[in-house]
């Protein structure tokens, strides 16, 4: 049996071009190197899978010329995981190697990964060296948690802020891999596993390889994704929504059975019905569209739903949808809870239209003549 390698590793970007969704980052250490102008000391910083390691290493690679497969590299890129390695003892093994001049190529990069790790004392003891490195050295230090690094350590470095990566980028970025691994897939699938992945492309790659092997290299398709990351669907939603249109708390309550019965959690359930209802609201105006991050065929339906929607009505059932969310978790009837919110929302219209807050037909019917 062959070695299987993991998508994350096997695309891992090879130059600052291949980086998904950090371009503010790349096109600057791409001009700072082009020009000579890249500091000695650098803080990678954001949130996990987003491409902080990938780009210490491309820049460790491009600062000496080196391709992606040479040997020498191992003698010119230090990487150290100061999750593990975060002693006094460990820092000050590093600062004796970095008084060695490089063998080969014009720069020795070290990689620091999860430098908050570190404690007070590595920090200090590695002070001196990060303010006054030698002329062939480059830190590279990368964080997810850049509040938890001391200030005298971010006043030495040039920090970079990488971004959490939109839900289009990631799902673009699967359909690549797919496409190069020949395997069939939904786009609407992609799309789900991309939300699912939360801004990190590394969690994204990791679940698509999942649902690949669940497919045994079949299709990847939307059914097979909802079912196994349990993720409600989109449709249900939209029927509450229509159940609730029609003044009729009955439809509502019955999908609300049907989705409880199928293992989901009720709080999941108000949490979605709000993400869905904000979704309604803004793709009532065209500049709002974007940002929905929904496939378009979803997001036409959105579109079509929202046409027989009032805003003032939305933001009511907004309103319950929310009182419903903070309440959950202290409420002794969880499900009750749920249900009489769904009650609630499928009966506010006629308040609202009592107070002339939502046009009645006849009041339309009036404004036309």
């Amino acid at each position: 049996m062959e070695n299987f390698v993991v998508s994350a590793r096997k695309y891992r970007p090879l130059g600052f071009d291949e980086v998904v969704g950090q371009e503010h980052i790349t096109t600057t250490l791409k001009n700072a190197i082009d020009n000579n102008k890249l500091a000695q000391a650098l803080l990678f910083c954001g949130p996990r899978g987003v491409g902080k390691t990938t780009c210490a290493r491309i820049v460790a690679r491009m600062i000496n010329g080196f391709e992606e497969k040479a040997e020498v590299n191992s003698l010119n890129i230090f990487e150290l995981d100061a999750a593990s390695n975060n002693s006094v003892e460990d820092i000050r093994n590093l600062i004796d190697q970095v008084r060695y001049p490089p063998q080969f190529g014009k720069f020795k990069v070290y990689i620091i990964d999860e430098v908050h790790m570190l404690s007070n004392s590595a920090f200090n003891a590695f002070l001196k060296t990060l303010e006054e490195p030698p002329s062939y050295a480059i830190f590279i230090l990368a964080t997810t948690e850049k509040h938890k690094v001391i200030p005298t350590i971010l006043s030495r470095c040039q920090i970079f802020d990488f971004n959490r990566i939109q839900v289009s980028d990631i799902s673009g970025q699967l359909k690549k891999v797919a496409d190069r691994e020949k395997i069939k897939v939904e786009e609407e699938a992609l799309h789900l596993i991309a939300q699912k992945a939360d801004g990190a492309l590394r969690d994204g790659l990791s679940i698509f390889d999942l649902m690949v092997t669940f497919s045994s290299g079949k299709e990847v398709t939307f059914k097979d994704v909802l079912s196994n990351l349990h993720i409600l669907d989109y449709d249900y939603y939209f029927q509450v929504v229509d159940g609730l249109l029609a003044e009729n708390h009955t439809q509502p309550l019955l999908l609300l059975d049907e989705i409880l019965r199928k293992g989901f959690d009720g709080h999941n359930f108000i949490v979605g019905l709000s993400e869905h209802l904000r979704n309604l609201l803004v793709s009532q105006d065209a500049r709002t569209i974007q940002l929905m991050e929904v496939p378009d065929t979803t997001k036409q339906k959105y579109i079509e739903q929202s046409g027989a929607t009032a805003p003032s009505l939305l933001l009511s059932w907004l309103n319950i949808a929310n009182q419903c969310d903070i309440n959950y978790k202290s409420s002794k009837n969880q499900r009750l809870l749920v249900e009489l919110a769904l009650m609630k929302m499928a009966h506010v219209q006629s308040v609202l239209k009592g107070n002339g807050a939502i046009p009645t037909q006849e009041g339309l019917k009036k404004k036309v003549n």
